[in-house]
């Protein structure tokens, strides 16, 4: 199949303003493959701090992704969830639906060995998943939860609903979902995971998982924890300050603060493991239909630039937002 002589991209130009652009498509060589994108995920989390021009000067380097254009705060081509078909290719990947960490855009040329084939039991709509599954997998193993724990999660959005999800699936730990939005708890029990409002959580945690993106829910996170109990913060709050009640019952009851970060693997698995493990062991955990609800809505590609602003707003409740590519 021939490829396109162009591609079309979402770009963000200015603070909550996007555009599409057309780019030339070069065609592919040796060892690339020709993806057509079937879906992108729209990752709340990360893609709102670009959006709205909130990545600090001190983060343009650790914060690009791997095939963005252009430089922060912009004009950028960014994103990270794209879910496609390989048109040209290695044998072994032609016609196969792939996952890679690429922008919104509806063709593309990369290294082969930059997508992943989706398991045969994962439809390709769900897919758009597996860089949030990615960050929740980082997130449990930084948390280490041990049998018979009291973990809450703090933040019922997808990345902290995921970590949910894969905590109560440990023997004998007991997690609750905590969220300021309740009607979450209908996300939480379609999970199996039970759900309190911020006033209903219940103390003395072993271990609190913080994925809310606010100051108030990391505050709390610390006031949950028993003696000796852990916060792992998932959150990134860009250029934005937090303060933190670290006297008192922090130092008294030696709790520990520690940070999660998708970009680097724990220290203690990278003799075993590197990152097309992990992106693989993603896209496995998602055979289960039930992970289908933290997809909220769905959208076609072109209407994204008129969407992007209440979807990546500050009031938004969107779960993650499918595109859809013609």
């Amino acid at each position: 199949m021939l490829a396109p002589d162009y591609a079309t991209a979402f770009w963000v130009t200015n603070p909550q303003q996007g555009e599409m652009r057309r780019e030339i498509l070069k065609p592919p060589g040796q060892d690339e493959v020709l993806v057509r994108t079937l879906y992108s995920g729209v990752s709340r989390g990360t893609e709102s701090l670009v959006f709205n021009g909130r990545v600090p000067a001190s983060e343009f380097a650790r914060m690009q992704a791997p095939f963005q254009k252009g430089e922060f705060p912009g004009p950028v081509k960014y994103g990270y969830c794209s879910v496609g078909r390989v048109e040209h290719g290695p044998d072994e990947l032609l016609n196969k639906s792939v996952f890679c960490l690429f922008p919104h855009q509806d063709h593309y040329v990369v290294p082969a060995s930059a997508v992943v084939a989706i398991p045969a039991n994962v439809p390709a709509q769900r897919a758009v998943l597996t860089a949030n599954m990615e960050t929740a997998i980082n997130g449990v193993w930084d948390a280490e939860p041990m049998l018979g724990e009291q973990v809450c999660v703090i933040g019922a959005g997808v990345v902290g609903a995921l970590v949910a999800y894969l905590c109560i699936q440990i023997p004998g730990v007991n997690v609750h979902l905590i969220d300021i939005n309740p009607e979450r708890e209908t996300v939480a029990a379609h999970l199996g995971v039970a759900f309190s409002t911020p006033d209903q959580a219940p103390h003395n945690q072993d271990c609190v998982i913080h994925a809310s993106g606010h100051p108030d829910g990391l505050r709390q996170g610390l006031d949950l924890l028993g003696n000796a109990g852990r916060l792992i913060e998932m959150s990134w709050f860009g250029e934005d300050d937090v303060t933190l009640p670290l006297g008192g019952a922090f130092h008294s009851q030696r709790l520990t603060l520690r940070a999660s970060q998708v970009g680097q693997l724990p220290t203690k698995l990278l003799s075993r493991w590197d990152y097309r493990r992990r992106l693989a062991l993603a896209l496995n955990l998602l055979d289960d239909d039930r992970l289908d609800i933290l997809v909220s809505g769905e959208s076609d590609f072109h209407d994204f630039p008129a969407l992007a602003p209440h979807l990546l707003g500050s009031g938004s409740t969107a779960l993650c937002h499918r595109l859809r590519y013609s």
